[in-house]
């Protein structure tokens, strides 16, 4: 390349760092993006799109084993398991062609290769596009990788990480899901979908462990129901790998031990930031297990560079990611009026089935943040859209504080939630209060009166249940 010196440098191509990137560029700023291996990240790759198109299949196919519920004939559904994992990858391929596109169109230059600060000011890169470059800005988007844990660790053969999970040589009968946040239990719920005898382990007294207690509850229940099995304040004491099974000890809190043989096991214990190997020590960066220490505009102790996303701690969540990326790169810029993330108004999805979504305090973090709380329920079975559709269990949650009548918290469960979560999210970040909520004209019939419903029964006033 002709000219190495550019405004900003975003090392990193995920979901955060190319939308950091493409906002950098509008602002009049000269822009690259340094990317190791492919454009949109883990999300874009092997994370939040390619599971959500397998779970797209698995819910077609859930409906075709229930067409009878529906007055419909589906004879003997069936499905051909290498044809859904490509359909996935396809997915991820295309939308991952529509990031170069839109970073060349906004005239963003891809550095390909892998990036390592050598002091604060300039970089090196290996690979394709090899040679130092300088910015006044690097900002840090290097994301995270799947946890290991000792005896855990993924074999790529009958113990699966993320990846190998998305793109299995075959269709194993029966699993154990080691860990049941988002990722686990989404793999826990595709898999158990489509035919395999599926156990979740989990740790924690309840599953999505930061969801919102008595949702996770319902989850937990409209799963078991369906035939999964779930085993909370449990752990895996042992692994047995065999050529193609493994034998999985399972230890209760209580002490109880129970063997498990199945064909796969895959390890869902959370993830880790991509710290090594960029030469930070050679900055004043600070690094603490794995996360990058930032304020709230995303800059680190070296003054030129930021981190963002989930290299910068939790929640780590790709929208989260970008937005913390346009804030950043708009305070660089000097736009009037930027503000940092509140992170209690981030939402969060699990797309497993159910959906469960959720933003803000849980009743109980609320309680303990010494809120007096009003607190709103409402079922899916009192909505006529939720009972058209076949999709009658599930639960829409608010939290409101007593005396001012903010909205703390919205916490979700059932068909569509995560498509539903953002008009709290919206309530949220206007300041809305319960008043205005319960004066909002919300369509019919729709799964959003649910939302409605719950804000009035926190003061009582509920009329469909």
């Amino acid at each position: 390349m002709a000219d190495n010196n550019f405004d900003v440098i975003v090392i990193g191509a995920g979901p955060g760092g190319y939308v950091t990137a493409i906002r950098a560029a509008q602002l009049g700023l000269k822009t690259a993006v340094v990317e190791r291996e492919h454009l949109g990240g883990i999300c874009l790759n092997w994370g939040c799109i390619p599971t959500k198109a397998l779970l797209r299949s698995a819910e077609v196919y859930r409906n075709m084993m229930h067409a009878k519920n529906y007055g419909l004939s589906c004879e003997k559904p069936s499905f051909d398991f290498d044809a859904v994992i490509q359909r996935s990858r396809g997915v991820s391929k295309q939308l991952a062609g529509g990031v170069g596109h839109l970073l060349k169109k906004n005239k963003v230059t891809v550095i390909n290769g892998e990036a390592k600060f050598d002091g604060p000011k300039k970089i090196n890169v290996e690979g394709k596009d090899k040679g130092t470059y300088t910015a006044k800005h690097y900002i840090i988007a290097t994301g995270a990788r799947a946890r290991a844990l000792p005896g855990l660790e993924a074999d790529g053969k009958v113990v699966w990480d993320y990846k190998k999970a998305m793109t299995p040589d075959k269709m194993p009968k029966s699993l154990v899901v080691v860990g049941s946040g988002a990722i686990g239990i989404e793999f826990a719920s595709f898999y158990h979908t489509i035919g395999a005898d599926v156990t979740v382990v989990e740790i924690m007294p309840q599953i999505m462990p930061v969801e919102d207690k008595e949702v996770a509850a319902l989850a937990q229940k409209m799963m078991t129901k369906d035939g999964m099995k779930i085993l909370t304040e449990a752990k895996v004491a042992n692994l047995k790998r065999n050529a193609d099974n493994v034998v999985v000890t399972v230890e209760t809190k209580d002490g109880k031990k129970q063997e498990l043989t199945v064909d796969r096991v895959i390890s869902a214990v959370g993830v880790i930031g991509n710290t090594e190997n960029l030469g930070l020590d050679t900055t004043k960066v600070k690094v603490e297990r794995n996360v990058i220490g930032t304020d709230e505009f995303s800059r680190t102790a070296e003054p030129g560079i930021y981190a963002i996303g989930d290299v910068a701690g939790p929640p780590m969540l790709a929208h989260k990611a970008e937005h913390e990326g346009v804030v950043c790169v708009e305070k660089i810029a000097g736009v009037k009026g930027v503000h940092p993330i509140d992170p209690r108004k981030i939402p969060g999805c699990t797309y497993c089935h159910p959906q469960v979504a959720s933003v803000g305090l849980t009743e109980a973090k609320a309680k303990e943040a010494g809120y007096d709380i009003k607190v709103g329920k409402f079922p899916f079975i009192g909505n006529g859209k939720a009972v058209a559709l076949g999709e009658a269990e599930g639960l829409v949650k608010t939290v409101f504080d007593a005396k001012t009548g903010e909205l703390l918290g919205a916490h979700m469960v059932g068909a569509e939630v995560t498509e539903l979560i953002q008009g709290f999210v919206v309530a949220m970040g206007l300041e809305t209060t319960e008043e205005d909520l319960m004066h909002t004209v919300f369509p019919h019939p729709t799964l959003s009166e649910m939302m409605h419903e719950s804000v009035l029964d926190a003061y009582g006033r509920a009329i469909h249940f």
